[in-house]
């Protein structure tokens, strides 16, 4: 689930960190952050000649990964262990370039990007969604993963939804989160401003689906599926993920790990392990018990998303 665009805020719970437009607080980072450091400035204009960030890993040993927590991307398990799908990807092609030991850094969604400009951390490993504001400030890899929407339904799906032009031509009553693009995904669809509601998550969503009070509750389909997996809303019911269209454009949005600028011999090196993974089939093997299939899997560029 994700904000709508101009939102700058990172917000609180899953959903709304997924589309979160960071890119003014990463680029705002560069003058920002020596203000707030003393007389220490942050270097955020790049490497030179592909960077040396991949020799010093594989001297340390060790990678240091920012992470959020954000099933099923990245978090802490209760027994304080990393795990999400991004770590999972991450460690195999650390490993594969010479990097055998990993450190995760915990921090809020909103502190990834400064976090990443300031050297506390060697790469972000959370699922960042990529787009034109953070291309910036950060040098993306190539996306292990495209984003897909999905709505909660009651069981069974009684209206028989797939898209958001099913919401606008039955005039059923919708919710999403607040910020979420998904609010502008419908009103481009033709859902009038009066049959939408907002609700703080997805949780929200699920009780008033069960109570009645809407029809459908629209967001990103894996966080509806890490939703659905409490087992609390027994009456809650998930449609097939799909890509959302306005206008006839489908509304395209992966995420991949963010490396310093400059740091391309790093970040070439992943995309090639990368690629490797997608043309073998593990990646998908990988990724599928945080709850990935192979809708989710994209042919995306870091290119094509930095120019949307």
């Amino acid at each position: 689930m994700a904000p709508r665009q101009g939102n700058t805020s990172a917000g609180t719970g899953q959903g709304p960190r997924r589309r979160a437009v960071l890119g003014a607080l990463a680029v705002g980072a560069a003058g920002t952050l020596g203000a707030t450091t003393g007389c220490a400035r942050v270097d955020v204009s790049g490497a030179r000649d592909g960077g040396q960030l991949l020799a010093d890993l594989r001297d340390r040993g060790t990678v240091r990964m920012g992470i959020a927590s954000e099933p099923p991307y990245a978090s802490i398990d209760k027994r304080g262990k990393l795990t999400g799908e991004a770590p999972a990807v991450a460690r195999t092609i650390f490993q594969r370039l010479g990097v055998r030991d990993f450190e995760p850094v915990p921090v809020e969604f909103g502190a990834l990007v400064p976090g990443l400009l300031s050297f506390q951390f060697d790469v972000v490993v959370a699922g960042m969604f990529i787009n034109k504001a953070r291309c910036q400030a950060v040098l993306f890899s190539d996306p292990d993963y495209e984003s897909k929407d999905a709505f909660l339904v009651p069981r069974g799906n009684p209206h028989k939804i797939t898209s958001y032009r099913d919401v606008a031509e039955q005039r059923l009553r919708m919710a999403t989160g607040v910020g979420y693009a998904e609010y502008d995904y419908a009103l481009g669809n033709g859902v009038p401003k009066s049959r939408i509601q907002t609700y703080g998550d997805q949780i929200a969503g699920m009780e008033a689906l069960e109570a009645g009070r809407i029809d459908c509750f629209a967001g990103t389909a894996l966080t509806m599926i890490e939703a659905l997996k409490t087992g609390a809303h027994p009456k809650v019911g998930m449609t097939g993920p799909f890509t959302p269209e306005v206008g006839g454009t489908p509304q395209r949005d992966g995420g991949g790990y963010g490396f310093r600028l400059g740091e391309t011999a790093l970040r070439d090196a992943f995309n090639r392990e990368l690629h490797a993974m997608k043309r073998s089939g593990e990646l998908l093997r990988i990724a599928k018990p945080f709850g990935f299939t192979e809708d989710f899997m994209t042919d995306l560029t870091a290119k094509e998303l930095c120019a949307k």
